[in-house]
C-alpha cells in the first residue's frame, strides 16, 4: 500500500471514531449541576427534589455541586466558561440571574449573552418574616415599626443580588422605609442569622423558612404571591397592606450558550416529564413550590424582561454596583 492509501486509512479510520464518539447519546457520562450557593437554600432544595427524577429518567447521574460565593457569580461564571456539551449546568433563579448584571461592575460573564435557558423548575414565592423579639405582628405594623426606626432593622438577604436581596429592596421601595441590607453567603446562612436573632427580619422563599414558622422560630407577616398559600392559609398577602405587591421568580436550568438546540430540547422534555411526577410534584408543594415547565425561549424571554425590570428597580433603590 502506497502512502497515499495508508494516509488516506488512517484518515478514515480518525473520522469514523469522530463520528462515533458524536453519535453517542446524550447523555453518556454524569452530568454536573452547579448550584451557585450553599446547601438549604431555594435554588438547592429544587435541584435536589428534580433532578434525581430526571437521573432515573435519563439513566445517568446528575451531580449537584454547590460553589457559593460573590451572590451566585462564582458559580455563575464556572458554567459561564464550561464547554457548551450539555454536561455543565446551573441552577439559578431568573431573577438573581438577571440582577447580577446590575450590581457589579465587572461581572465576568453577561447573562443575556453567555448563557442560554434550559427550563424552569419551580415558581418560588416568598414570604416577609420577622424575628419574634420583633413587636410586630402585621404587614402594617412592621411597616410602621420601620418608619420609625430608619436604617435600624437588620434584613439578611443570601447574598449581594440574589433573589432575597432583591426582595428586600422591592419591600423598602414599595413601602417607603430603609432598612439594613445584611449580606450572607446564600439562603442557608441567612435564615441561621434571622432564627438566631442576629437579623431582624427576611423577605426569603417559603420554602427556606416554613419549618422554623411552623414552631414559632420565626414569624411570617405576609406573602409576596397575590393570593393566599395553601402551606400558610394564615398568613395574608403583603398586597392587602401595599395593593398590586407582587414578587415571585423561577428557580431555572441554565447551560452555556451554544449547547446545541437538540440537548436543550432533550433536558427540557425530560424536565417537563419529572415535574408530572405525583411524588416529584408532592415534594416541592411541600415545600410551597409550584413546578413551573416552561419552554427554553420562554425561559429566555423571562430572564430578559426580569433583567430590564430588576434593573430598574435597583436604579430607583439607589443600589449601585460594585
Amino acid at each position: 500500500m502506497n502512502r497515499i492509501s495508508l494516509f488516506a486509512a488512517a484518515l478514515a479510520g480518525v473520522l469514523c471514531a469522530a463520528g462515533a464518539a458524536w453519535s453517542q447519546p446524550y447523555p453518556s457520562k454524569p452530568v454536573r449541576v452547579i448550584v451557585p450557593f450553599p446547601p438549604g437554600g431555594a435554588n438547592d432544595i429544587v435541584a435536589r427534589i428534580a433532578l434525581p427524577k430526571v437521573s432515573e429518567q435519563m439513566g445517568q447521574q446528575f451531580i449537584i455541586e454547590n460553589r457559593s460565593g460573590a451572590g451566585g457569580t462564582i458559580g455563575s461564571t464556572f458554567v459561564a466558561q464550561s464547554k457548551p456539551d450539555g454536561y455543565t449546568l446551573l441552577i439559578q433563579t431568573v431573577a438573581s440571574h438577571a440582577s447580577n448584571a446590575h450590581l457589579y461592575n465587572k461581572l465576568p460573564y453577561d447573562p443575556l449573552r453567555d448563557f442560554v435557558g434550559v427550563s424552569p423548575i419551580a415558581r418560588v414565592v416568598s414570604v416577609l418574616t420577622v424575628h419574634p423579639s420583633l413587636p410586630t405582628r402585621s404587614v402594617k405594623e412592621f411597616i410602621a415599626l420601620a418608619k420609625k426606626r430608619p436604617g435600624e432593622i437588620l434584613h439578611g438577604h443570601s447574598g449581594q443580588g440574589s433573589f432575597t436581596h432583591m426582595n428586600g429592596v422591592m419591600f423598602e421601595s414599595r413601602a417607603g422605609i430603609r432598612m439594613v441590607q445584611v449580606p450572607f453567603k446564600g439562603g442557608g446562612p441567612a435564615v441561621i442569622a434571622l432564627v438566631s436573632g442576629e437579623t431582624q427580619a427576611q423577605v426569603a422563599a417559603i420554602g427556606e423558612l416554613i419549618a422554623h414558622i411552623k414552631v414559632n422560630r420565626v414569624r411570617a407577616l405576609g406573602v409576596t404571591a397575590p393570593e393566599r398559600i395553601a402551606q400558610l392559609p394564615d398568613v395574608p398577602p403583603i398586597a392587602d397592606t401595599i395593593p398590586g405587591y407582587e414578587s415571585a421568580t423561577w428557580v431555572s436550568v441554565f447551560a452555556p450558550s451554544a449547547t446545541p438546540k437538540p440537548i436543550l430540547d432533550r433536558l427540557n422534555a425530560e424536565l417537563g416529564k419529572a415535574l408530572k411526577d405525583a411524588d416529584t410534584a408532592s415534594k416541592l408543594s411541600a415545600q410551597t413550590l409550584d413546578p413551573a415547565h416552561r419552554s427554553p425561549e420562554e425561559l429566555t424571554q423571562r430572564l430578559r424582561a426580569d433583567h430590564e425590570t430588576i434593573g430598574k428597580l435597583f436604579r430607583e433603590a439607589g443600589v449601585k454596583p460594585n
